[in-house]
């Protein structure tokens, strides 16, 4: 989108519909409508990287783990340790909702 207002007028509605999900069957239409697999791959890929993180696992075991690039791991670890907040605090809310949701190291 060329006109910055709009763009960010359009972000809000995204970000609002996605609130708007309340359940795992409707996020995955949605996610799928809305993406494409690749996009959905990637953005699967760096929430695993961000949750291996999480448990202290190296960026080496990591690549070998996941086939995610150093430099993913090192931009994920970023945004994770430097970023607005929101990885952790879905990690938050994920642990204090279901303790399955840490993954197997």
């Amino acid at each position: 989108m060329k006109n910055p207002e709009v763009a960010y007028q359009e972000l809000e509605y995204l970000l609002e519909a996605i609130v708007a999900i309340d359940n795992t069957a409707d996020a995955r239409a949605f996610f799928r409508d809305l993406c494409t697999i690749n996009e959905l791959t990637a953005m699967a890929e760096r929430w695993h990287v961000v949750r291996l993180l999480e448990t202290g696992m190296t960026y080496r075991d990591i690549c070998e783990k996941t086939g995610s690039s150093t430099a993913t791991i090192t931009r994920v670890a970023h945004w994770l340790n430097n970023g607005a907040g929101g990885y952790r605090k879905i990690l938050n809310i994920q642990k204090a909702n279901s303790p399955q949701a840490e993954p197997k190291s």
